[in-house]
């Protein structure tokens, strides 16, 4: 699969996610696999307003993967202007391609009228992807993320696949549930499908991909030629090995020990110490500590243990305490 001058193994690619795919995310998640990664979403309007906080956002790279920028945004001039000011920054935060966000549907992106509410407006999200492609170089692909719809009413998917592809979009991921929907119920995967056969470049299946045999599933149900894994990578970044592992038809590796499953837990919540301080990294690491604990004994006690931790030392003693949980079923 071809992503610019990138051929993509394959595999699953990291699904942008607001408060979560930043540097130590993308970095631990393209160790262990993933074929590309994205930034966490960045406002464009900030952008072209000389907001400092925004390419914070986006420092980092992806490690090893091929690494983009999600933008969103509701003017076309103001997605141009904002591509071209990040294409200027590569010298010193590089990445690989544009993300375009038409898929959000978080009310404070959608009320404005940028993510998911662009499927209200298909003529407008061409717009907004020929402008971000007119404004990239050449050597910059631009890709879009979007939903099947608005609602069971507004299934405009297929017309805004359509029209971001003519307008020059190199790769569409398409998460199969509308901004009505959410995040449930379940996804259609019938309607993705409808969009990987109206297009002639590739697309990748988003949803409900929590392990290799449901990646394989996506994957035969729609005719994609890949998947992207959002929520179901957070605090399993073995995922990706095992997926590729399925698509090349070896063995599936089997999930983490305990012992692994700490050791990677600590060295995600120390990186994130590193690069963003202690202070910072330790409030946003609850959320990310909190999904390792996911099928232990006492999970729920641990998560509420987890969104206590002040520093890092209280990430050692959360730790500390689900060993001797799992122990008590020995």
């Amino acid at each position: 699969m071809q992503l610019g001058r990138f051929t993509l193994a394959k595999g699953a690619s990291l699904a942008p996610m607001a408060g979560a795919t930043d540097t130590t995310m993308r970095r631990l998640c393209a160790a262990h696999g993933a074929v590309c990664t994205v930034s966490e979403m960045v406002s464009a309007k900030a952008l072209t307003m000389g907001d400092k906080k925004s390419p914070r956002l986006m420092a980092g790279g992806g490690g090893d993967a091929p690494f983009g920028v999600q933008l969103f945004g509701a003017q076309p001039d103001v997605m141009a202007e904002a591509a071209r000011l990040i294409c200027d920054m590569r010298g010193k935060m590089p990445f690989d391609f544009i993300d375009i966000n038409m898929g959000c549907p978080a009310p404070k992106i959608a009320g404005p009228g940028a993510g998911s509410a662009l499927l209200k407006d298909p003529p407008l999200a061409g717009a907004i992807a020929r402008a971000v492609r007119d404004a990239a170089p050449a050597d910059v692909p631009v890709t879009v993320k979007l939903r099947i719809g608005w609602d069971a009413d507004t299934m405009t998917g297929l017309e805004v696949a359509r029209r971001c592809a003519d307008a020059g979009a190199a790769l569409l991921t398409v998460h199969g549930r509308t901004r009505a929907e959410m995040y449930n119920p379940g996804i259609h995967p019938e309607e993705i499908a409808k969009i990987k056969a109206a297009v002639e470049i590739p697309v990748l299946a988003n949803g409900d991909v929590t392990d290799a045999e449901s990646a394989l599933a996506l994957l035969a149900a729609t005719g994609c030629d890949g998947v992207a894994v959002g929520r179901g990578a957070m605090g399993n970044p073995w995922l990706f090995g095992q997926i590729a592992a399925a698509m090349e038809c070896r063995e599936v590796p089997p999930p983490p020990s305990l012992h692994e499953r700490f050791r990677v837990l600590r060295r995600h919540i120390y990186d994130m110490c590193e690069d963003k301080g202690e202070y910072i990294a330790m409030q946003q690491a609850r959320t990310h500590a909190a999904w390792y604990m996911h099928g232990l004994r006492g999970a729920a006690t641990l998560r509420r243990e987890c969104c206590g931790m002040l520093h890092f030392t209280d990430l050692d003693r959360v730790i500390e305490h689900a060993w001797e949980l799992q122990r008590e079923t020995r």
